[in-house]
């Protein structure tokens, strides 16, 4: 990225003030890039754990296949996932806070003994899918924030700063180099005005 600048005074203070911004503000957004690393990768094994623990608890239920086939699938329905916002590293983040179900009428007499342990069973595998799916996405709105941290920090830390620093240090070669001849040709000046009074 090319910094535009002029080889003058109100450029030069401009162009330090831009750079003392940046070099405050890498440090800052370096520790929100580690913790939304961190709550990534929290994330990421959440996810990893309850789909495994899913995996594990329709393993357990296997043996009873037979048994779904009487299972009526209306009686169990997701009615709301309710999330609150919590701000992680300045990032908006959803969590979880419950699952609400609504139940079918059955009746007690003419189910089979099982239903109301089958409900239960239902719903708790229904939770940990939908936490589950919660962890990914989540996961995935923190690694997208993490990415574009990631990005303003490579671009401070390799293109602004040493931008910035270079047009400074441009500027005021230049500036040096204009003193140095405004004095020289002073120099040159007085000496022929010395060289004529003498010839006088």
């Amino acid at each position: 990225m090319a910094i535009k600048f002029q080889y003058n005074k109100t450029s030069l203070q401009e162009l330090n003030k831009q750079l003392k911004v940046r070099v405050r503000a890498l440090p800052t957004i370096k520790n929100k890039e580690s913790a939304l690393r961190m709550e990534v990768k929290r994330a990421k094994d959440k996810a990893q754990a309850l789909s495994q623990k899913l995996d594990e608890a329709v393993e357990s239920y296997r043996s009873m296949v037979r048994l779904w086939g009487e299972f009526d699938v209306n009686l169990v329905k997701v009615d709301d996932v309710e999330l609150s916002i919590r701000k992680i590293a300045g990032v908006r983040i959803p969590v979880l806070d419950e699952v609400k179900f609504s139940l079918g009428e059955y009746s007690m007499f003419n189910s089979p003994l099982w239903t109301a342990d089958g409900i239960a069973i239902v719903k708790q595998l229904a939770s940990i899918g939908i936490e589950s799916e919660f962890f990914n996405r989540k996961m995935a709105l923190l690694d997208h924030a993490r990415r574009k941290t990631t990005q303003k920090v490579n671009l401070y830390e390799k293109v602004q700063i040493p931008g910035y620093e270079d047009a400074i240090l441009k500027i005021k070669r230049f500036m040096e180099d204009e003193e140095n001849l405004s004095k020289s040709a002073q120099k040159i000046v007085k000496d022929r005005q010395q060289k004529m009074e003498e010839a006088v």
